[in-house]
């Protein structure tokens, strides 16, 4: 059995070292490969170094831990040779109302500050599951498959949960906001006003929001995390964890084998592409 590796997103270094330490001592043979600040580096590195484990904390600067969970789920291969989706441990200092958020979806977490008895817990649990995948790791090929892509759709059911009633967080209660009705999309010293109904989708682009008409584009000034919270989501459907698509504009879903959506529109040529997460918006009645 080859030697666990972790990876340890924390923003604050006095907490990243002391998760370190206290790791080192319950875990010795635990290798960390890498600790970042900032969710956007956590995904990244994930993706690139294919820990067992990682540990996130809820709150960091660029993108949330939840956000780099799900870019995590979003991105990671799925198919002959792709390692299993790492084992995903929240670190939060949310209250006991919040935390039945992750209980529900049985994910594992930690409450800073870390208790070192409740860390041992968690430990334990996470030898017991990579002893397990282990094990699973000896099987034929094609049962050895199949184990890892039932983990990964196991997380991305998790997840889904989670993503589902966080709109500050796991458990956050989400405040009232205003709905749009038009957008202002600044060009100079012209705004143009665009009536959302025309509005097909919206796409994250760096530090902007493209927004998408059946006959021109627009770039505005701000994100999809504070655009959402003004938007129906009866009406605008969150399909990747960078596009927004009103569902009216939608006018077939092909469900692809590597569990995403191809999505074709109502009056634009491009494709849209529906993640693991959000699939399960398209079933057929």
């Amino acid at each position: 059995m080859h030697p666990a590796r972790c990876l340890i997103a924390e923003d604050e270094a006095l907490l990243a070292d002391g998760l370190r330490a206290d790791l080192a001592a319950l875990w010795p043979a635990l290798q960390v490969v890498a600790s970042v600040g900032d969710g956007r580096r956590a995904a990244e590195q994930a993706l690139a170094l294919a820990p067992d484990v990682c540990f996130f904390d809820i709150r960091m600067p660029g993108a949330s831990g939840l956000e780099a969970a799900q870019a995590l789920a979003e991105d990671w291969p799925d198919g002959p040779g792709a390692a299993p989706f790492p084992l995903l441990v929240f670190v939060t200092a949310y209250d006991d109302h919040a935390l039945q958020a992750f209980e529900a979806q049985a994910v594992d977490y930690l409450v800073k500050p870390v208790d070192r008895r409740r860390l041992a817990a968690c430990v334990a649990r996470l030898q017991a599951r990579l002893a397990d995948r282990q094990a699973r790791a000896t099987a034929p090929q094609a049962e050895k498959m199949d184990a890892q892509h039932e983990a990964l759709q196991a997380a991305v059911a998790q997840l889904r949960g989670l993503l589902a009633g966080s709109a500050g967080g796991p458990g956050a209660a989400p405040a009232a906001v205003p709905r749009l009705e038009v957008i202002q999309a600044q060009i100079g010293n012209l705004v143009h006003l665009v009536p959302l109904v025309e509005v097909l989708y919206f796409e994250a682009a760096d530090k902007y929001v493209r927004v998408v008409t059946a006959e021109r584009e627009h770039l505005i000034r701000a994100s999809l995390r504070e655009l959402l919270p003004q938007l129906d989501p009866a009406v605008f459907w969150q399909v990747h964890r960078g596009t927004v698509v009103q569902a009216r504009a939608i006018a077939t879903a092909r469900r692809e084998e590597s569990g995403q959506v191809t999505l074709s529109l109502r009056g634009r040529p491009e494709k849209l592409t529906a993640s693991r997460l959000y699939a399960s918006l398209f079933k057929g009645m």
